[in-house]
């Protein structure tokens, strides 16, 4: 059996949830992602941030990158998955919330980030299809 450590990108780089939507986007730009974790204080999960949330929720709106913060970007609880779930879960939860890209958590700590190319790598060819066509519908 995998299992969600086993594909996962590890040491996931945070955005503070108090930092600018620039600062955001630079980080994204330097670590040649497309989204990243919003972490608080704490160092807890506060959301997912991706470079198209700064473009349509900030910079469309007439928003100011450099004023707004990742954390008023981050709505609702965070979907997530556990580091010792199976792929196959972690491929449903991406299918049933429609998201290309998961935080793993082990206990309260995020240890990891599994993409949809990650889970893709680690099936068949007809399950990937299958999934890349679920998770786009």
């Amino acid at each position: 059996m995998t299992l969600a450590r086993d594909i996962m990108t590890t040491d996931p780089r945070c955005i503070g949830e108090a930092e600018s939507l620039e600062e955001a986007a630079r980080l994204m730009a330097e670590l040649d992602v497309g989204a990243l974790p919003i972490c608080g204080g704490d160092g807890r999960l506060k959301g997912m941030l991706t470079d198209r949330d700064i473009v349509v929720k900030c910079i469309a709106r007439g928003g100011s990158p450099k004023l707004e913060t990742a954390g008023l970007l981050a709505e609702g609880k965070p979907v997530t998955v556990g580091a010792d779930d199976d792929v196959r879960d972690v491929l449903t939860v991406m299918e049933t919330h429609q998201v290309r890209r998961l935080p793993v958590i082990d206990g309260h700590d995020l240890v990891g980030i599994i993409s949809q190319a990650d889970v893709a790598l680690s099936l068949s060819a007809t399950q990937t299809g299958e999934a890349v066509e679920a998770i786009s519908e």
